[in-house]
C-alpha cells in the first residue's frame, strides 16, 4: 500500500513537472515570437506608409482653414460705432453755451457689392472641396512609392536566396575539380580550380552587392513606415523589416480595357482618367476660378452702407429746452471709372481660370502618356515571361546538365560547366526580375485607373484574363 502510494505520488509529481516544462516552453516561445516582428507584407507596407504620411495631416489643416474662411466670407462686415463731441465753443469749452454743441453717437453698417458675399463663400467652399481629392491622390502616390520599394527589396531578398541556394552547387563543382586534378586521371587543369574559386568569390561579391541593395531599399521603405513624431499609426522598426515570402499577384483594375486586339482608345481612356482624384481636384479648382470670374463682375456694382447717429444737447443755463437730434444716411460708392480697376480685375480672373484649365489638359495628357507607356511595358514583360518559362529556362537547365554530364565523362570543358551554371542562375534571377517588374507595372496602371487609393491593391488573386500574353 505504501509503495503504491509512493509510486502514485511520484507519477503525479512527474506529471506536474512535465506540464510545467511544457508551459515554460510555450511561454518562452510566445515571448520570443512576440518580440520578433512579423514579416512585412506589401499590403501592410502600403497601409503603414499612408497612415504615417505627414503631408496628409497638413493637407487636412489647409482644408479646415479654407472652410473656416468660407464661414467668415458669408457674413456681413462688423458694424462700426462712433462717439464724438461736436461743435463745442472754443472760447469757453462750455457744453451748454451753443445750441449746436452735442454729444454724438453713431452706428454704421456696410453692405458688400451685389452677390459678392455669397460668391466669395461659394468660391472658398469649392477651393476646400479639392483637398479630399488631393489626399486621395497623395495616398495613391505614396502607395506606388512604397510598393516599388517593397518589390525592389523583395527582388534583392529573393535573388540572395537563389544565389545562396546555388552556392553549394558551385562548391561541389570546385570539390569535383580539385579531386579530378589531384587524381591526374581526368582532363582537369589547375586553371579550372582557380576558375572555380574565382566564381565562388564573385558569387560572394554579388551577394554583398545584393545585400547592400536590399538594405538601401529597406531603409528608404522604413522612412515611409516610421512616424518619428510618435503618431497613432506608428510602425516601429527597431531593425530592417524582413519581407513576407511570396510575390503578391495584384489584379488589374478594369481588366476589360486591356485586350490584345487593339489599344485602349483615347476617348475611353479619357472617361476613366476624368474620374482620377488628381483630375477631380483640378476640376474643383476650375469651378472655384469660374466663381472668381463671377466675383470679379460684382465689382461693377456699387457698395453701399447705412449710418445712423443720435446727438444729445444739454439745456441752456438761462432756461428752456433743446431737442436731441437723430440722423440717418446712406453711403454709396459709384464705380464709374472701371478701365484701370474693375476691367483689369475681371481680365485677371478670366486669365487665371484659363490657366487652371490648361493645367488640367497638361495633367490629362501626362496621365495618358504614362498609361500607354506602362501598358506597353506590361505587354512586353508578359511576352518575356512566356519566353523564359516555356523556352529559355528549360534550355538553360538542359545546357547546364549536358555540360556537367560531358565533363564527368571526360568529354567536356570545366569552364563550360561553370559558364552554363552561371548562365542558368542569371536566367532564374532575370525571370524573378520580370515577375517583379510586372507587378510594379500593374500597380502603376492601377494608379491611373483608381478612384480610391485602397482599390490599387485589387484582390491580389491570379487573374484569368490575358493581357498581351499575360500568363
Amino acid at each position: 500500500m505504501i509503495n503504491h502510494f509512493i509510486n502514485q505520488h511520484s507519477q503525479d509529481r512527474n506529471l506536474i513537472f512535465s506540464w510545467l516544462k511544457y508551459a515554460l516552453i510555450l511561454f518562452s516561445t510566445f515571448t520570443v515570437s512576440a518580440e520578433m516582428p512579423s514579416p512585412l507584407s506589401l499590403e501592410k507596407a502600403i497601409l503603414s506608409a499612408q497612415n504615417n504620411d505627414p503631408w496628409l495631416i497638413g493637407n487636412q489643416h489647409q482644408q479646415d482653414a479654407i472652410e473656416a474662411m468660407s464661414t467668415v466670407a458669408g457674413n456681413l462686415p462688423d458694424p462700426k460705432v462712433s462717439f464724438g463731441l461736436a461743435n463745442i465753443a472754443t472760447d469757453s469749452f462750455d457744453f451748454r453755451q451753443e445750441r449746436m454743441t452735442q454729444l454724438k453717437f453713431g452706428l454704421s453698417q456696410m453692405f458688400p457689392r451685389g452677390r459678392s458675399r455669397e460668391l466669395k463663400r461659394e468660391q472658398l467652399v469649392l477651393m476646400g472641396s479639392q483637398y479630399p481629392y488631393q489626399r486621395e491622390n497623395r495616398k495613391a502616390k505614396v502607395s506606388v512609392i512604397a510598393a516599388k520599394l517593397w518589390l525592389d527589396a523583395y527582388k534583392a531578398q529573393e535573388s540572395i536566396n537563389l544565389i545562396e541556394n546555388d552556392r553549394a552547387l558551385f562548391e561541389q563543382l570546385a570539390d569535383i575539380a580539385q579531386a579530378s586534378y589531384a587524381s591526374t586521371i581526368g582532363k582537369t587543369r589547375q586553371q579550372d580550380i582557380v576558375r572555380a574559386q574565382l566564381e565562388l568569390t564573385r558569387l560572394d561579391d554579388r551577394l554583398t552587392m545584393l545585400k547592400q541593395q536590399k538594405e538601401v531599399f529597406q531603409q528608404r521603405l522604413s522612412e515611409l513606415l516610421n512616424d518619428y513624431q510618435g503618431g497613432p499609426y506608428q510602425y516601429q522598426l527597431k531593425k530592417l523589416p524582413k519581407l513576407k515570402q511570396g510575390l503578391p499577384n495584384i489584379q488589374l483594375l478594369n481588366e476589360s480595357l486591356f485586350t490584345e486586339e487593339q489599344a485602349v482608345s483615347p476617348q475611353v481612356l479619357y472617361r476613366y482618367l476624368a474620374q482620377h482624384p488628381a483630375v477631380m481636384a483640378i476640376d474643383q479648382k476650375i469651378k472655384a476660378s469660374m466663381s472668381g470670374i463671377d466675383l470679379a463682375k460684382q465689382n461693377y456694382k456699387p457698395e453701399w452702407g447705412l449710418n445712423a447717429s443720435y446727438g444729445y444737447r444739454a439745456n441752456p443755463e438761462i432756461g428752456g429746452e433743446r431737442s436731441n437730434l437723430f440722423s440717418l444716411g446712406v453711403t454709396i460708392d459709384l464705380p464709374f471709372f472701371t478701365a484701370n480697376r474693375q476691367d483689369k480685375q475681371l481680365s485677371a480672373a478670366v486669365s487665371s481660370s484659363a490657366a487652371v484649365e490648361t493645367e488640367r489638359r497638361l495633367l490629362i495628357r501626362n496621365l495618358m502618356s504614362s498609361f500607354k507607356a506602362n501598358h506597353s511595358k506590361l505587354i512586353r514583360l508578359n511576352e518575356r515571361k512566356v519566353l523564359y518559362k516555356e523556352k529559355l529556362l528549360p534550355q538553360m537547365h538542359d545546357q547546364a546538365e549536358a555540360s556537367l554530364s560531358a565533363y564527368t565523362n571526360d568529354d567536356g570543358d570545366f569552364a563550360e560547366v561553370i559558364r552554363s551554371r552561371i548562365a542558368e542562375l542569371n536566367a532564374v534571377i532575370d525571370a524573378l526580375g520580370i515577375d517583379v517588374d510586372k507587378q510594379k507595372s500593374i500597380f502603376q496602371l492601377n494608379y491611373f485607373l483608381m478612384t480610391k487609393a485602397e482599390d490599387m491593391l485589387g484582390k491580389q488573386v491570379a487573374s484569368t484574363h490575358r493581357l498581351g500574353g499575360n500568363k
